[in-house]
């Protein structure tokens, strides 16, 4: 059966065809949408864990047990994995164990541009790389075959472009196959120092096995034309490369660690100018200089962003793609949605003159224009270390104009651990927890605290409330963020505090509880267009020719703007 499948689906589809047990991970764009595909296959257990460490763990626990085993994560999230990751190489499996991770070059929804392809060379694990849907699902059914045969884990990358693009895929069944038998081993699962030594021995083996492997894996292929420029590839750039160069002689690499060595040595003696055009590092090329085979790579190409058709045919042929000027378009940066209850912590923190210390998440969005609540964002659960961090540097009275937010699902990521260590070592100044009741960003998945599983299950829900209290906070306090005149004084106060204050600003998002959502506002005749509610940075209030107006189709009636109105000028809809 032929389907048009997102690259994501496609990679749903594959582990689903391969047999694939056990699927435990964490949401991350671009890698979100596979474990939500995967989900819709009763026959597979699919969960979201709290964060991608637990995540790998869950998946090498049942791997060893004998299942097939698939974890999925964004490339910042095998940095948090990376424990596990450099360890499970030394175990090997039982069950295959695949783990997916999707780069994202260009940062469309990443903090930078990491290139986990250095992952799979520092961990020793074997990594493919595939270039469209198809292979998408291809790949996922080979990597699982080869994390058996060879005793490895294995971890496939994709990259924004292949993961949210279509292509055609061949549906095939899926694989009946048993749960292996569990052996008691601890030779090869206790990895105490003697063990693991024993352990490394064998890995440096299988690694030599696979390169010799790699010379003759069907998905490394070569692609003769007769031209003499020869461009050795990967990944999405294969795409580019056919499009641009359709004379060029083409190597695509489909195992991009280890590489093919006499693969490469071959296709470069049959070509007159070499090039690796490769996303990101340079991260094959370094490889096949290091061979003393000369290659043109990071000499022409960036290290930063995306390719693209044009881009390659500009660099290689000097042909520069004609761009039509579309005039002064305007930019159109990602805003808090209408009625987001974030937008009232944010506003209130500006107004109280407040230094955040920002997380992961929707709330991020907080540090754009007009609001520019937030002064840090590093990475996921880091606002809370750094909060007491600035702390320590600077002296209890900076605690005093000192805030760290976080929402409740990187909370639960990795935001407790930070809140222990704020307790433990002294810290006075005040945790926000924006509680919307989901993971929004990536598209409003369950988490521990929602009651909810990755299945839309009913599920025990972890009660963050009692969690704070549980880790000895004694001051926690929980509003509701559109009372702007309570958490005004609630962040007076806790911010003055000589001790530790969590505050929780609880309320659902408004695009999953829509029963929140009320008629449209209007701005009657008593505006004195002072601007005041434009400070809200709500999509739904706009400048007009001559008076502030609201955007009768996206407003969605949440009243924070009547709140800041000093004119009582913003009415409700039935007016």
């Amino acid at each position: 059966m032929k389907k048009i499948m997102l690259g994501n689906e496609a990679f749903a589809r594959g582990a689903y065809e391969a047999g694939v047990n056990v699927v435990s991970s964490y949401p991350g764009t671009p890698s979100t949408e596979i474990t939500e595909y995967i989900v819709k296959y009763d026959d597979v257990y699919a969960e979201w864990a709290p964060n991608e460490k637990v995540a790998l763990e869950v998946a090498a626990g049942a791997c060893y047990g004998g299942a097939r085993a698939l974890c999925c994560m964004k490339h910042v999230g095998l940095n948090v994995a990376a424990d596990p990751l450099f360890t499970v190489s030394y175990t090997g499996v039982n069950g295959g164990l695949v783990v997916m991770v999707a780069d994202d070059p260009g940062m469309h929804s990443s903090q930078n541009e990491q290139d986990s392809r250095f992952y799979a060379r520092s961990a020793h694990i074997p990594m493919l790389e595939p270039s469209d849907s198809q292979e998408a699902a291809d790949f996922m059914k080979i990597a699982f075959d080869l994390s058996e045969k060879y005793d490895t884990p294995i971890l496939v990358r994709s990259t924004t472009r292949v993961s949210h693009s279509r292509g055609i895929v061949e549906a095939g069944e899926r694989l009946a196959r048993e749960i292996l038998p569990y052996e008691k081993n601890i030779g090869k699962y206790v990895m105490m120092p003697n063990m693991a030594k024993k352990r490394h021995v064998i890995v440096e083996q299988r690694m030599k096995d696979m390169a010799a492997f790699a010379n003759e894996f069907a998905q490394n292929k070569a692609e003769y034309t007769g031209g003499g420029i020869g461009v050795i590839t990967s990944g999405i750039c294969y795409n580019y490369v056919k499009e641009a160069l359709p004379e060029a002689n083409v190597l695509k690499l489909g195992m991009v660690y280890p590489l093919p060595a006499e693969t490469i040595r071959e296709f470069a003696s049959k070509v007159e100018k070499l090039y690796v055009i490769e996303e990101l590092e340079p991260f094959i090329e370094n490889q096949i200089k290091a061979m003393g085979i000369a290659v043109t790579g990071k000499e022409s190409f960036s290290v930063q962003g995306e390719y693209s058709t044009s881009l390659i045919q500009e660099k290689i042929l000097g042909e520069k793609t004609k761009v039509i000027d579309a005039g002064d378009v305007p930019m159109r940066p990602p805003v808090l949605c209408p009625g987001c209850p974030h937008r009232a912590v944010f506003y209130t923190i500006n107004k109280l003159g407040l230094t955040a210390m920002g997380d992961i998440g929707c709330y991020t969005l907080g540090a754009t224009p007009p609001l520019g609540a937030l002064d840090t964002t590093l990475c996921m659960g880091a606002s809370i270390g750094m909060a007491h961090g600035m702390e320590k540097a600077r002296g209890k009275d900076s605690a005093r104009k000192l805030v760290s937010v976080i929402g409740d699902g990187t909370f639960m990521h990795s935001g407790i651990t930070g809140l222990a260590n704020m307790l433990y070592n002294g810290a006075t100044s005040t945790v926000l927890i924006l509680d919307n009741s989901t993971t929004g960003m990536t598209g409003h998945q369950d988490h521990a605290g929602t009651g909810k599983n990755a299945k839309g299950e009913a599920a025990p829900a972890v009660d963050i409330p009692k969690l704070v209290k549980a880790l000895g906070v004694e001051d926690l306090r929980i509003v509701d963020p559109f009372d702007l005149d309570e958490l005004k004084r609630v962040l007076q106060e806790t911010t003055q505090n000589d001790a530790l204050s969590v505050v929780i600003a609880k309320r659902p998002c408004m695009l999953i509880d829509k029963s929140q959502q009320k008629a449209p506002l209007h701005i009657s005749d008593r505006c004195k267009n002072c601007g005041s509610c434009m400070k809200l940075g709500c999509p739904a209030i706009v400048q007009g020719e001559n008076a502030v107006e609201i955007d009768q189709s996206l407003c969605v009636g949440c009243g924070l703007c009547a709140e800041v109105c000093p004119f009582n000028a913003i009415d409700g809809g039935d007016q």
